[in-house]
């Protein structure tokens, strides 16, 4: 998958962490709600390079405009999406400020531009690597 992050990783750090926990797959639902007050008022872009569910095409149509907020994000992945190529992008305003990438259902890399969103995950996921 190849996306246009390097406007993402400037000012940003990140962290990659697997996708399965056990028999338990981290969903992008699940990383949205671990983000609390930080994600909720961010606008979210969303590309795939598979499509693997009719809602991944709305989240596609929605994104081609002006994004969607959090909460309809979270509605059009709840519920259990499994994703196996895909990039979110969060911007506060124009500014990018959260990046999840999924690479085949796998792994996921976080970048962020606050610390405290990578903290609160490398808790919930201790296998977390900093990239």
């Amino acid at each position: 998958m190849v996306r246009d992050t390097a406007e993402a990783e400037t000012g940003m750090k990140g962290i990659t962490f697997p996708a399965w926990h056990g028999k338990h797959y981290v969903t992008l639902a699940e990383l949205l709600v671990r983000f609390g007050s930080f994600g909720l008022d961010l606008t979210w872009r969303v590309e795939f390079d598979e499509i693997v569910d009719p809602r991944c095409l709305e989240m596609e149509r929605r994104s081609a405009d002006a994004g969607m907020d959090t909460l309809t994000l979270l509605s059009l992945t709840t519920p259990f999406l499994q994703l196996i190529d895909a990039e979110a992008r969060g911007f506060a305003g124009d500014e990018l400020v959260l990046v999840l990438t999924e690479f085949d259902s796998s792994s996921w890399e976080v970048r962020a531009v606050d610390e405290r969103v990578l903290s609160e995950l490398r808790h919930h996921y201790p296998g977390a690597k900093d990239l």
